[in-house]
């Protein structure tokens, strides 16, 4: 294992206080990702345990997402289409 010296490490403290702040909407989807990624897990467990449950999610994503309390947005959709598509192949 390699350690990097004190001396390297100041430095590298020093460059990244010099980078300015991300921007505030990065940093609030950074902390909506754990829940947002908890709901969804929580449809693919439910979908993968009860068939009508899954058959009326497939029906209907944008409802079972906006049901969980989130934004149906295009990218939610097709992630939880993934996931509940790759959960029966599994």
């Amino acid at each position: 294992m390699i350690h990097a010296s004190p001396y390297v490490e100041e430095r590298l403290g020093h460059l990244i206080g010099l980078l300015p702040p991300a921007p505030e909407g990065w940093v609030r989807a950074a902390q909506e990702i754990p829940a947002f990624r908890a709901m969804l897990d929580d449809i693919v467990v439910r979908a993968e345990a009860d068939e009508a449950f899954r058959a009326e999610v497939l029906a209907d994503i944008e409802a079972a997402i906006a049901e969980a309390g989130h934004e149906p947005e295009p990218r939610a959709v097709d992630t939880l289409r993934y996931l509940i598509d790759s959960s029966s192949e599994a």
